[in-house]
């Protein structure tokens, strides 16, 4: 490859803290590795320009992985493997629990399998991320040998997979030699993406992901079509950063559990991201309330506990219809996916809204090859910046106007600082922006919470969110309004319907020309004659008149749940998404029940259905099969180890296959040596591939613990689950 000018002074100015993004790509394919994980290893063996020696080195990669990183389906053959042997070295994300009733710590290590690994305590007090969330690391695991001790096994050495240190200065020395636009390159072509593919707007768009990851109590959202990389950088960016994916959301998870006296994910990571936020379930109002202080000021309250803490909260979702519809229409809006619980206390907490919509869609065309910084170089950088407070900067160098409220100047001057903070470090020792440059970063920040209020105010029936023209003042003096592209036109936004009190004139929508506008109608006036139009009333995309007597209209919320059940079939697309570790409100109905609507064959293919537990999971998936109550032949293949396990499972299975006649579904079982891969394909031509198979579940510390009976509150493993067509 031959290096541009970029290329060549990252080389220069950061040697030895870059690599080639293209080696990521390659080396990603077909392994469940975080980036900065792989990355870690390119540049161990790949910091070099000859193409044998970097041959050599993705051949290390490659070796290592398969050497010292175990799948979650051969974790029993991994422990085999450290008793056997005594020790071994494993790439695996880990973790500690205190146990309260043995009065000490356990680890734990995800794809390797064991909840009691014995830890030294100086490894989880120099790393409190192990208590919470888990780190990725190198373990050296030991297999015990005495009898009498209660585990088999403990770790002898752990080394976190990130930097042990980090010297800020000289990040922000070498940022000195880049031009302000060749330091956004880097910066993207860092998380992956070719920046000549995009335009200047599209790249502003791609930085304000990484907002929440330099500005402390940041809130983020960004909602738009599936399969726009809205999750990655949340998930494999940063080992600061930790990704919810759907499922309840609860305050002793996400603030404070007061049971063990513990501050839950705000206080132990930069980032707290929320991926798939339509399918997030508060139950209760305690945690709404909660939610609304923190991101109101990075404080809470729970019982006697009072917490302040600096993580940044980034909530990204699809949108399932057309943007132009929703600024159209006077009942629906860009909120839409939002979960009731997200009322306007929430929203208006909102920092930015960036349009995903304007994103394009995954696709190679877009990946760089070029090089880009080691991912955790850069998310340490990141992790210090959010230490700097350039708010004040800001203060006395941005002005805007009067239309602006409380929330609006916090949100955008926020804004501005994160833009700052990523394109700008040195901005308090006065390496800071020109003045074009600071109007385009406080055109942006505006745009971005004018489209939050945009929604507000249709959602409120009063003008308490009416002002949303609002507008700065550029470096020539000028005050300039700024506008959302995709709603500037669009009058049911600009100028939403509100209730007219008894005797009021109002505007009523009428046919003209084959285009609707607005009539002034006076109150008594009977709508079905005609009346003479006025030219100069707005034109409006979607006609509704109102009726005061008639009951009330559903909420935006119950609108759009109806509108889906109207709906014969579900709009089924592929969705490709990753279950955490310890996240609750996932079972099969909820996470590929629709996909099961109509069909009527159903083929399995796993081979680790035969333990008990697994042979359990695998009935609680027929009896979702059963309420769907389409299906009618579920085939299973799979494998057993021994000639007794096969009678056993045999056994077992023959019960179930008779359960299941009685509800009209015949089950048909096979037993195979050879295979491998788990999946479940359907019939109407959607295949379902989940990492652990059905065996998700954590098993319950006791059975007389909440989520030992119901799965919906039990917690799960880490996997990735994979839903496409066939062919596709």
């Amino acid at each position: 490859m031959e290096l541009d000018a970029l290329d060549t002074k990252l080389n220069e100015v950061f040697a030895g803290r870059v690599v080639r993004k293209d080696l990521l790509h390659r080396v990603k394919k077909g392994t469940n590795v975080p980036s900065f994980v792989l990355e870690f290893l390119l540049a161990r063996y790949c910091a070099s320009d000859d193409p044998d020696e970097i041959q050599v080195g993705i051949d290390a990669v490659f070796e290592t992985l398969q050497k010292h990183y175990v799948r979650p389906d051969e974790s029993n053959k991994a422990q085999s493997h450290v008793q056997q042997k005594g020790e071994h070295k494993y790439i695996d994300k880990l973790h500690v629990r205190y146990v309260e009733r043995e009065k000490r710590h356990w680890a734990e290590m995800e794809n390797f399998g064991s909840r009691r690994i014995g830890i030294p305590e100086r490894f989880y007090k120099n790393n409190d991320r192990l208590l919470e969330g888990g780190i990725w690391a190198e373990a050296v695991v030991c297999h015990n040998d005495v009898d009498e001790d209660d585990y088999a096994f403990y770790l002898e050495d752990l080394k976190p997979i990130q930097l042990s240190r980090f010297d800020l200065a000289p990040f922000m020395e070498g940022r000195k030699r880049f031009t302000r636009d060749e330091w956004m390159d880097a910066i993207l072509r860092s998380i992956g993406l070719e920046p000549t593919k995009f335009t200047k707007r599209l790249k502003f768009h791609f930085l304000s992901r990484l907002f929440p990851f330099v500005e402390s109590n940041y809130n983020f959202i960004e909602l738009g079509p599936r399969g726009t990389g809205k999750s990655y950088a949340y998930s494999e960016f940063s080992p600061y950063s930790t990704l919810v994916s759907g499922g309840q959301a609860s305050a002793a998870n996400l603030f404070y559990n007061n049971a063990r006296s513990k501050v839950g994910l705000v206080g132990f990571w930069d980032i707290v991201a929320f991926d798939e936020v339509a399918g997030i379930r508060i139950k209760d109002a305690h945690t709404v309330d909660i939610l609304k202080d923190y991101m109101a000021n990075g404080r809470f309250s729970r019982a006697t506990a009072e917490v302040i803490a600096n993580a940044s909260l980034a909530f990204v979702g699809n949108i399932d219809y057309a943007i132009e519809q929703l600024v159209n229409s006077h009942q629906f809006d860009l909120f839409i996916s939002l979960p009731a619980a997200f009322d306007l206390a929430v929203q208006d907490r909102f920092h930015l809204y960036m349009p995903g919509w304007e994103i394009p869609k995954n696709s190679s065309e877009y990946l760089t090859d070029r090089y880009g910084f080691i991912t955790d170089y850069l998310s340490e950088a990141f992790h210090h910046l959010a230490r700097n407070n350039v708010y004040n900067w800001v203060h006395s160098n941005c002005r805007f106007g009067s239309a602006l409220q409380g929330r609006d100047e916090k949100g955008i001057k926020k804004s501005v600082c994160a833009l700052l903070k990523l394109l700008h470090p040195g901005v308090l020792e006065g390496d800071g922006p020109s003045p074009d440059e600071l109007d385009e970063y406080m055109e942006y920040a505006v745009e971005g919470r004018r489209r939050v209020k945009e929604q507000m105010n249709k959602r409120k029936p009063d003008d308490e969110f009416a002002s949303i023209n609002l507008t700065y003042f550029n470096s020539r003096g000028e005050e300039v309004e700024v506008w959302c592209p995709e709603s500037k036109r669009a009058a049911a936004t600009q100028n939403p319907k509100r209730k007219t009190l008894p005797g009021m004139p109002e505007w009523k929508p009428e046919t003209r020309g084959g285009a609707f506008r607005l009539k002034k109608v006076a109150p008594g006036v009977d709508d079905a004659q005609p009346a003479q139009a006025s030219d100069d009333a707005p034109p409006v995309a979607e006609p509704r008149e109102v009726d005061e007597s008639a009951p009330p209209e559903p909420s935006i919320q119950e609108a759009a749940e109806m509108a889906v059940a109207s709906e014969r079939k579900p709009q089924l697309e592929s969705r490709h998404f990753k279950v955490h570790h310890g996240e609750t409100g996932h079972t099969y109905e909820s996470l590929f029940g629709e996909y099961l609507i109509g069909v009527r064959h159903v083929s399995i293919e796993d081979p680790y259905i035969r333990a008990t537990h697994q042979i359990a999971n695998f009935v609680r998936f027929c009896e979702l099969c059963v309420k769907v109550g389409t299906v009618r032949n579920i085939d299973l293949l799979t494998s057993v180890e021994s000639p007794a396990q096969k009678a056993e499972s045999a056994e077992k299975l023959e019960m179930l296959k008779q359960s299941l006649l009685e509800n009209d579904v015949e089950l048909t079982f096979h037993f195979s040596p050879v295979i491998h891969d788990r999946q479940i394909k359907l019939d109407n031509g959607w295949v379902i591939k989940i990492g652990r198979g059905f065996d998700i579940y954590q098993p319950p510390e006791n059975w007389y613990s909440i989520g030992a009976n119901d799965y919906e509150l039990r917690p799960c493993r880490e996997t990735m689950v994979d839903i496409f067509r066939q062919g596709t």
